[in-house]
């Protein structure tokens, strides 16, 4: 037997209805969180040791340069975890999920390192500072260290008590060459004279003691590890001033590499987590206070 239906109840299924249809037809992702924590799943399942395709499967090779020079590295033994470069691509490895015996180093030296072609590592750390001229031929990770250049001088040289970048005009001054401590020279120091182009810093090093050169280019911790440990009556001139954007370093990766966006989240997640601030403390403390060059 059917039941005759009343105004209030056709007004009320006529009601359902409608919300039935809306409810049907709504996009899915209206809610900004929707489909966000699943594309975080995703991203985290595909940054596993599990899921990573490294040049040896179940390992993580990182590159460096032959010597490692300190404060990145202590005693040249990238693999000691000591010094803070060394420091950080353990606890990259770790992000990714391979503990210290997962880890091989490799020698490779700066140049060989951000050059076009296959590369012989899954990483390298090697104070590379993150330019757009590299990126053409590597890529690169998030920022790990903003860093500053530095003079640095015999306590005898001409250059020794300078002030300003004026007083640095005359001088004969030198760097690593593909270094952005060369380019620091040429492009804000702008010596008279060309500045002098060594493989590395021991050789480097060599010409400052010699004095072929007034004064040597290097980033500020290296600068202050030099004049502390390794030359006698040297000091620290002044650090340069910053120049455009801040010079960054970044890890080394080939390109393309299908590593690139699960080590940059590394990179990225031991930012957040104040790791690399803690690491930055613990090995590199002392670089604050040089004076500036103005």
């Amino acid at each position: 037997m059917l039941c005759a239906m009343t105004p209030r109840s056709a007004a009320a299924l006529a009601a359902a209805a409608l919300l039935a249809t809306l409810t049907a037809c709504a996009p899915q992702d209206d809610d900004p969180t929707v489909g966000a924590s699943a594309d975080a799943g995703d991203q985290a399942a595909a940054c596993t040791k599990q899921s990573l395709t490294t040049r040896t499967a179940g390992k993580l090779t990182i590159g460096t340069d032959e010597p490692a020079y300190e404060p990145w590295f202590r005693d040249n033994k990238p693999e000691n975890g000591e010094g803070f470069e060394s420091a950080v691509a353990y606890a990259v490895a770790g992000k990714l999920g391979y503990a210290p015996g997962d880890v091989t180093w490799t020698r490779v030296t700066f140049n060989n390192a951000i050059a076009p072609g296959p590369k012989a590592y899954d990483f390298d750390i090697n104070q590379f500072s993150i330019t757009d001229d590299r990126r053409k031929a590597v890529d690169f990770s998030g920022p790990y260290y903003l860093v500053r250049q530095a003079v640095i001088a015999p306590k005898s040289s001409k250059i020794a008590n300078a002030a300003t970048l004026a007083d640095l005009t005359g001088a004969k001054l030198g760097a690593q060459v593909g270094t952005t401590s060369y380019r620091a020279i040429t492009d804000v120091i702008k010596p008279a004279g060309s500045p002098q182009v060594f493989n590395n810093n021991d050789d480097a090093k060599k010409a400052l003691e010699n004095g072929t050169i007034d004064g040597l280019v290097l980033d500020l911790p290296t600068a202050f590890y030099m004049t502390a440990a390794e030359l006698e009556n040297s000091v620290i001139v002044g650090q340069l001033p910053q120049v455009g954007v801040p010079e960054q370093f970044g890890l080394v990766l080939d390109k393309g590499s299908g590593l690139t966006g699960c080590v940059t989240q590394a990179v990225d997640d031991l930012r957040r987590d104040g790791t690399l601030a803690d690491l930055e403390k613990k090995w590199l403390a002392q670089v604050a206070g040089a004076k500036e060059l103005t």
